[in-house]
């Protein structure tokens, strides 16, 4: 006989409870509370535990739709990859190839069930009208988006676009530059309403009617590894959006294009970039995206190849078909921390957007733009630098024997990662849009993968020696550390094993060839050892001893440990090497 479950039995739990239980457990560790309250770039403080106090009514509910469009982008005109990509389960295609080869590559394609996002070129804009003209499809059928900067010469385009095919949008606001600048979340949200702005009012001052001019717009917008931020964002957009047209006296739904981050892509171990492109498109379908890109996996180190192509919508086709995110309507409303966070992005965000409007709006304002963005990059650097914000396979767990990942070189890479906006090419193959405000574009993994690329060209891999006191279970935890440090900055780390004395790690150190030594073991094995170990290793030839902890009667020259400047370290160890970034194989 099963008992019956009656939850009026269990007494109710209260936050002061819950909090008694957990600074019973930081005072063991010395922590504090506000070690667990974790503070975005956005100045937002996340808080442990959400509860119905901090509930909100649910506002940001996505339109009623089933699943969202699987959306790939092309930049060369393979007919043969476009194809592939239909054929297994893309329903629209994000083109910026040259107009002159839109017809070849566009041959076969039905456009009534395919609808094509072009990339911001007048020229490609009139031959896609023309194509359109020509194919077997109604007028009322077409969709897309030309994709137009609505000024000069724009303007006429887009105004035979609507009087031909009245469903066919012909602007994009694109939030990623913002985005891949280092930006903020809220940063990306209010400069992107600022930029919808300036084209409303391009639009109207052009004659057309306001509700026309919305309909015109389409929003773009990054998507990350960081889930329920991704989800709050979109979230968020469609609120902000929402007050702009009511106060213009017209009502709508955001048309969101979702687009994976180029900024979170690394090259280093690509292979974890499917991962967190997984996690983005989730989070871009339960935000609510009509449309979303996947980047494949290999878009950083050039162009993708068939494999990663397929890696990449199939990643989307699981999530629908399998998983069946796409059947419930905004899935987070309702959850306490993600309304809270929704409302908190919406009100920064928005408060971002007044302060540019206030300062001319955008375009004019861009000088402000640039610099409240190169403001945060310099924030997230600090944490990139000291791995606050850890990079899977990269600053942290890094695979020195991975082999290299090799792609033909794609439209829009170059091997300047921080090259500007215009005035050279991008270091992703997604592209910025037309207004980027000569904003930089960068990726957080830049800086390591920099140190891996100068390591891998010298004649042999750099070394540093852990030099391991006692068994090993005295010394496994900081040597893992240690060794996880120098692997992301390219160094090797032989070690000295299990040892019993210091002239057995000092004869293990010499045989190394190394000159630096990082002192890795115990509290107790440092007190009863390492001003011994030091001075041997130093009498063996060692040039510079660093030690894995914080402290240390020995006299060592430097430390690693937990929130260590691991960048600045790995930078130096270069330097006292004698190596820099114009050294070559």
């Amino acid at each position: 006989m099963t008992a019956e479950f009656r939850p009026n039995e269990f007494p109710a739990a209260s936050g002061e409870q819950w909090r008694e239980l957990v600074d019973a457990v930081l005072r063991k560790t010395g922590a504090s509370f506000d070690s667990l309250v974790t503070k975005t770039y956005d100045g937002i403080e996340l808080q442990p535990l959400y509860t119905l106090d901090d509930a909100l009514e649910p506002y940001a509910l996505a339109p009623v739709k089933q699943g969202w469009d699987v959306r790939q982008r092309h930049s060369v005109p393979d007919p043969v990859a476009l194809m592939n990509d239909l054929e297994g389960g893309v329903t629209s295609l994000w083109l910026a190839v040259p107009a002159s080869s839109l017809e070849r590559l566009l041959d076969g394609v039905h456009l009534d069930l395919a609808p094509i996002v072009l990339d911001g070129s007048a020229d490609a804009a009139r031959a896609m009208l023309r194509i359109y003209d020509q194919a077997p499809v109604l007028a009322t059928e077409v969709r897309g988006n030309l994709a137009l900067r609505p000024s000069g010469e724009a303007l006429d385009v887009i105004r035979d676009a609507r009087s031909r095919f009245p469903g066919l949008r012909t602007v994009v606001v694109d939030a990623l530059p913002f985005h891949d600048a280092g930006g903020s979340d809220s940063e990306e949200l209010g400069a992107s309403l600022a930029l919808a702005v300036s084209y409303l009012r391009s639009l109207t001052g052009a004659g057309f009617t306001a509700s026309e001019a919305f309909e015109q717009l389409e929003f773009r917008f990054a998507a990350t590894a960081d889930q329920f931020t991704t989800i709050a964002k979109l979230r968020a957009a469609r609120r902000l959006w929402a007050r702009v047209a009511e106060v213009s006296g017209v009502e709508t739904v955001q048309v969101q294009h979702a687009v994976t981050s180029s900024a979170m892509m690394t090259r280093r171990d690509p292979w974890v970039n499917m991962l967190r492109t997984t996690v983005a498109c989730l989070a871009a379908g339960l935000g609510g995206a009509d449309s979303v890109t996947v980047q494949p996996f290999d878009a950083a180190i050039g162009l993708p190849d068939e494999f990663a192509r397929r890696i990449a919508r199939n990643t989307q086709n699981l999530l629908l078909e399998e998983s069946h995110l796409g059947e419930v309507i905004d899935p987070a409303a309702g959850s306490w921390y993600v309304e809270q966070l929704t409302d908190a992005l919406a009100v920064e965000a928005w408060k971002w957007f007044q302060e540019i409007e206030r300062a001319g709006g955008l375009p004019s304002a861009h000088g402000l733009v640039a610099a409240r963005i190169a403001s945060t990059w310099a924030a997230r650097s600090a944490r990139l630098a000291d791995r606050s914000d850890p990079i899977t396979g990269v600053s942290e767990f890094p695979n020195l024997a991975e082999k290299p990942v090799v792609r033909d070189r794609a439209p829009g890479i170059d091997s300047d990662s921080q090259a500007p906006r215009g005035d050279a090419p991008p270091t992703s193959s997604v592209p910025s849009g037309s207004d980027t405000f000569g904003l930089p574009r960068v990726r957080y993994a830049q800086a390591f993968e920099e140190l891996r690329d100068l390591a891998d060209a010298q004649p042999e891999r750099p070394l540093v020696f852990l030099a391991t006191l006692g068994p090993v279970a005295a010394h496994t935890a900081r040597a893992t550390f240690a060794a996880n440090l120098f692997n992301a900055g390219g160094f090797a780390t032989p070690d000295a094993g299990a040892t019993g004395s210091a002239d057995e790690v000092a004869r293990r150190f010499e045989e190394s060839g190394a000159r630096i030594a990082v002192l890795c073991g115990s509290d107790s094995s440092y007190a009863d050892q390492a001003v011994a170990t030091v001075e041997a290793l130093r009498a063996a030839g060692a040039e510079r001893v660093l030690l894995a902890g914080k402290k240390t009667d020995a006299e060592v020259d430097g430390f690693v440990h937990l929130g260590c400047p691991a960048l600045e370290i790995l930078t130096n160890t270069y330097g006292f090497l004698g190596i820099d970034k114009g050294a070559e194989r």
